[in-house]
């Protein structure tokens, strides 16, 4: 066999044997991938304060696809883009008569007096409703 073609094989061989190996782990990191900054023990907090002391579930129900207020599960987001620093910014900030496009207002933490730290939890397991299987 000419070794130049040998060359080519081998070094083929070799790309595929590395993509085999590294596809599957990146797969894996897209699918787990959390905003920066997000862990996987702020999302399981956050879930607690939105089921708890946030009192998120008032109004967006136990599982995130609302009552009164919006559907969190889906990807349409009514005053925002969805993404992690914009659902902190919304949480802190709520959503008032002037800005609502539902006719539905949220108080600033959704009137509770959580902290800021639970806020960017809530933000992350929010995140997670409207972005399937990521970070849970």
């Amino acid at each position: 066999m000419d070794t130049r073609i040998r060359d080519r094989v081998l070094t083929a061989l070799a790309w595929a044997a590395v993509l085999s190996i590294a596809a599957p782990a990146v797969a894996a990191a897209q699918a787990d991938s959390l905003p920066p900054g997000v862990t996987k023990e702020m999302v399981t907090k956050g879930k607690s304060v939105f089921l708890g002391a946030g009192l998120c579930l008032a109004c967006h129900g136990q599982d995130g696809k609302g009552v009164i207020g919006p559907n969190l599960t889906d990807q349409t987001w009514l005053h925002i883009d969805g993404s992690y620093d914009a659902i902190i910014t919304q949480i802190l900030s709520g959503v008032d008569a002037s800005q609502s496009k539902t006719g539905q207002i949220m108080p600033p933490k959704g009137g509770s007096a959580i902290s800021d730290a639970d806020v960017k939890a809530v933000a992350a397991y929010v995140w997670t409703l409207s972005h399937k299987g990521k970070g849970k």
